[in-house]
This record gives C-alpha cells, structure tokens and sequence, in this order.
C-alpha cells in the first residue's frame, strides 16, 4: 500500500508498506545533482555526498559505520545529474535508528577542513580511477560531446582543479542552497506503517528550515558532432546517440520498448547481430538517459581495433532497417511482456520500492501505480513506435564518440554515417 504526507515544513514523506518482508529501506531523497552546479564548484554534489558520511556532531565516521553493521544494515548513497540518495536497510524493528542516522548525517555533518582535505584525495584517486576505466570514461565524453555547452553534458564526479578548489565556504554556500525541506523527499519501503514513519520524519525532521535556491535552466540542444579521443588501450569504445525524450513526456514508454528491441537485453536486435552472429563485440548495448527536460538514447560498443569499422556499419545497417522496415506484430508483443516481467521482477525488495516511489515523487510528484504502467506499456502500437523511429532516429542527428586506438579505417568508418 503506497501512502504520501507533507510536513508543515514542506518535505514529502512518502512509503510502501510490504507486510510480507522483514526489512525497511529509508532514502532520503534531495533535489539536487551535478545540473545545477557552476564551473567553480563543479562535482560539489558527489563531494557533499561523501563528506556526510565523515562525522557529525553527535556520531564520528566509525560511529555511523560500526551502528549501521552492528544491526546487520546497509548504508550508502549516490549522486546522479538531477538528485541525491542517502540510504540505508536494516531489519524493521531497526525503523527509527536508520532515521536517527540518516537525520543526524544529513543535519549534523560537520565538515572539518581536515575531512575535507582528506576526501579531496579521496575523489582525486576516484576521479584517476575513472579515467582508468574506459568503457565507463566514454559515456562521460559522449554526454559532454552532445551536450557540450550545457550542465547536463558535464559529469558528476568534477574534474581535479574543481575538486582540489573545495573548501568549507563552497560547501556549506551550496548545501545551505539546496538541503532544505522544500527539495526534500523522505521515502519508507517495507515491513512498516506510514502512520509510525510519518511520526518518526516529524520529530527528526520537522523542525527543518529553509528555502531551495531559485534557479532558471533551460533544456540542452543535441550536438550531432564526431568526437574521436586516441588512447593507446587494447579495446575501441564507441558511443553513438541522438535525442530521446524527457522524463514526463507521453512517449516515455515506446522509447522503452524501442531501446528493448534496439539493443535492451540479450534477445535485442544489436546483440543478436554483432556479438551472437557475428562474435564482433563482447558488450554491446543501447541505453536511455531521461531528464526532466531533456533525453538521449546512446548505443554502446567495446571492440577490438580490427572489429571497429564492421561494427560501426552493423550498428548503422540496424538503424536503417528499423527506418526502412519497421517493427512488426509478434516483436512488439514480445518485447512488452520482456518489459512488463523485468519490471516486476525488478521490486520484490524494499530497496527496489523504495527506490521507485522516492524517485518518483521527487521527479514527477506523482505515484503511478503497477497497473498504470503495465496499461500504458500495453497501450504502445506500431504506429507510435514507427513515429518516434522516424522522428528520432535521424542519420544526420547521431553523434559520435570514439575512445580508443584509432586509424585511418576507424576515422572513415564513422565519416561515412
């Protein structure tokens, strides 16, 4: 059963009561990622992300991790381009003490100048180790390739002179910014009433103020450019992606289906050709990234130099077949029961529900229940699907980028796109 309130305050409590597990997952979810940072504090979310786990004026770092481990729980956190995720999962009798952390970490946090020169270091080594793994380092390049001009384009991490530029001052400017009630969204997933949780936000919570920062942003234009990056590594990563659509727009659900059949999963279209018929490619795949404004749906490839340009021309010739062909009956009905059963499959957890219903609430302000979703995966025909192939998969409207050892056959490989 899914239960929503508000604080007086302005944070949003929102839970999922699973009577049948023994845990709880709590998320507290804030309205905040790399989009909204400037070029001086650039990878300041994932930076504030660690530093709440560093100690806080109740609890030292070894306090928060020796708690957490010595009920059994869970404890982590990530940052992506528009939100960030503090949680933890412990048994339900454990309900409160994963809040009183959560609470005191997110309001107590310290910030030391000696934690913050410490996991300076820490994200420097992060941000060397990154760059050390390729087939993750493309997609970074390929979103800054498309999106170049914009914030969305750049990644999460930061780079070494914004990094090694924090200080407590930049900090605590962009905490006091955007960790207030009203970008706040507090979620429960679990053995648990919404009637005890609500309570528990109240008390740990309900005395929180402040206002978010005003922002304006507008949404990114796609960049078809061609980016090629030499790296004298044993594989060539490619990324090649166009425009996909946002978050809320009523073609969410056939973009689903169309990166299914595109490149979604092992029966995929890309999958079966080039790794299963041809052996040209151990990991190739399509994705979507969707934002509240904005949309890309990338294909990803890792191949060996030699594969490169026969990769390149399989990966296109799936394109223009969907162009020139289509999609036909039995494909579509496939693929929505593949989607349908992954989706369900995917939240016999808490950590799953709560994940879903958090991110919800923080990126729609609305709860879609399982059976709105599967009604409106099964409501996706051929036409829309024909519709959003031709207005989307544009050949001059793909951009191109390129992470490995290149030549003079890669090069022209991807001219002739």
């Amino acid at each position: 059963m899914y239960c929503k309130s508000l604080l007086s305050n302005g944070i949003r409590v929102v839970s999922e009561t699973i009577p049948y597990v023994k845990s709880v997952t709590l998320g507290i979810w804030i309205g905040t990622g790399s989009r909204f940072e400037k070029k001086y504090n650039h990878g300041i979310s994932h930076f504030i992300e660690h530093m709440v786990f560093k100690g806080t004026e109740n609890r030292s770092a070894k306090d928060i991790a020796e708690t957490v481990d010595g009920v059994g729980g869970q404890i982590n956190a990530f940052t992506t381009k528009e939100h960030t995720c503090y949680y933890i999962k412990v048994l339900d009798t454990h309900l409160e003490l994963a809040l009183a952390i959560l609470s005191d970490m997110l309001r107590s946090s310290i910030f030391t100048e000696e934690d913050i020169k410490h996991e300076k270091e820490v994200v420097l080594e992060e941000i060397c180790m990154y760059e050390d793994t390729p087939d993750e380092l493309v997609h970074d390049l390929h979103h800054n390739n498309v999106w170049a001009e914009h914030a969305l384009g750049h990644n999460i991490i930061g780079t070494t002179p914004s990094v090694e530029s924090f200080n407590k001052n930049i900090i605590l400017e962009y905490y006091q910014s955007f960790y207030t009630p009203d970008n706040i969204v507090i979620a429960g997933a679990g053995n648990l009433s919404h009637e005890r949780l609500e309570a528990l936000v109240e008390y740990y919570f309900g005395n929180m103020i402040g206002q978010r920062k005003s922002l304006s942003s507008t949404a990114p234009n796609l960049i078809p450019a061609q980016i090629i990056q030499s790296k004298n590594i044993e594989q060539v990563h490619i990324c090649l992606g166009t425009t996909s659509v946002p978050q809320t727009s009523p073609d969410i659900y056939t973009m689903h289906i169309l990166n299914t059949i595109v490149g979604g999963g092992i029966s995929s279209r890309l999958f079966q050709s080039i790794r299963e018929e041809q052996g040209l490619a151990y990991s190739i795949y399509s994705y979507q990234t969707n934002y509240s404004d904005a949309g890309l749906f990338t294909i990803y490839a890792g191949t060996r130099p030699s594969n490169t340009s026969q990769v390149i021309e399989l990966i296109i010739d799936n394109i223009n077949t969907l162009r020139n062909v289509g999609i036909n009956a039995v494909e579509l009905a496939k693929t929505k029961e593949q989607l349908k059963g992954s989706l369900l499959l995917s939240l016999e957890s808490s950590s799953s529900r709560m994940f879903r219903i958090g991110k919800m609430e923080l990126t729609l302000k609305r709860f879609i229940t399982l059976d709105e979703v599967v009604a409106k995966i099964d409501k996706v025909t051929l036409e829309n699907l024909h519709n959003i192939i031709h207005t989307l998969l544009i050949p001059d409207r793909f951009a191109f980028t390129v992470l490995g050892p290149v030549n003079e056959e890669i090069y022209n490989a991807i001219k002739r796109f």
